[in-house]
């Protein structure tokens, strides 16, 4: 878990002034890990949130008191709560009117002079790239999130935004959506999409990054094999086709014809997903963001879902 930088300044735009709770510390049992967090804002019917500390009467009340309770305030999760994980959680509360107190690489923050601990966790994140989250006395150590894997989505019918809803609030995901024409999107994009529209899509392929991972799944059979087509020209790290395995075993032997050989054809994932969880859109989308998350190529058949 890591510091969302990037949402904590959308919610201050939207916003003004947001409180950001974060589990500090956790002992025994808790229904979420070191570095959950949750942002909260006032609205006129109380408070507004996003993000998750573990619900029930914890996050309720953290929510509920988010601008008015202690910095620090340890929480046993029974007696005090109610809730029957049987641990107890340390939360951190802070309150946010601009980002210029955060950095960003690291953030450490807490009263008084620094103590030797942060500052050596500091020099160690900087030197090995990777920190944990984790609280030292009174302060607060946490990485910064930086969304590292491109993702590009292509295609905005039910099962591209179905993808697309599961998958942005994802902070690690810098993703890039992309059809045809702006009326195929949905009236409201999500938080830190980037939305494309072009006529030929296919020519867009040239600016992904090479380490980018692929969704392909436009309402086209012959754009989505222009889109492979470009693909194995252009390079990728992941590429997923939606699609059956007729329809897969016909793009192979076109991809042949277009001069790409069986070991390059066989890097393309077909079908995506995990087909035992049904061929609703969001069920497709579950199974594609497992797929995501883990970097496992699931290749089972869809059956005849696409033809």
């Amino acid at each position: 878990m890591s510091f969302d930088r990037d949402a904590l300044s959308a919610a201050l735009a939207k916003h003004n002034r947001v409180a950001r709770v974060v589990v500090a510390e956790v002992q025994g049992s808790a229904p979420r890990e070191v570095g959950a967090s949750m942002l909260v804002w006032q609205a006129r019917q109380g408070f507004g949130q996003s993000g998750t500390i573990g619900g029930g009467t914890l996050e309720y009340e953290a929510a509920k008191h988010a601008f008015s309770a202690p910095r620090l305030q340890r929480l046993p999760l029974g007696p005090a709560m109610g809730q029957c994980c049987g641990g107890a959680v340390t939360l951190l509360t802070e309150v946010f009117e601009n980002l210029a107190a955060v950095p960003e690489d690291v953030f450490a923050r807490g009263p008084g002079t620094m103590p030797f601990a942060v500052k050596k966790a500091l020099a160690e994140a900087r030197a090995q790239g990777h920190v944990t989250p984790k609280l030292h006395g009174d302060w607060m150590v946490e990485p910064i999130t930086r969304a590292t894997r491109p993702l590009w989505v292509w295609g905005a019918g039910h099962v591209g935004r179905a993808i697309v809803a599961t998958l942005a609030p994802l902070p690690d995901l810098a993703i890039t959506w992309i059809d045809t024409a702006a009326n195929r999107f949905p009236d409201v994009i999500p938080e830190g999409v980037t939305q494309l529209v072009s006529e030929h899509p296919e020519a867009l392929m040239t600016y992904a990054p090479p380490e980018a991972e692929h969704l392909i799944l436009t309402y086209s059979h012959a754009l989505d094999l222009e889109l492979c087509h470009r693909a194995l020209t252009h390079g990728f790290a992941f590429a997923g086709l939606i699609g059956s395995h007729t329809k897969w075993a016909r793009f192979r032997n076109r991809l042949r014809d277009l001069g790409h050989a069986d070991a390059q054809i066989a890097r393309i994932c077909c079908p995506i997903g995990q087909p035992d969880l049904g061929k609703h859109p969001q069920a497709i989308a579950v199974g594609v963001a497992a797929q995501v998350i883990s970097g496992r190529e699931i290749t089972e058949s869809y059956g005849e879902r696409t033809g």
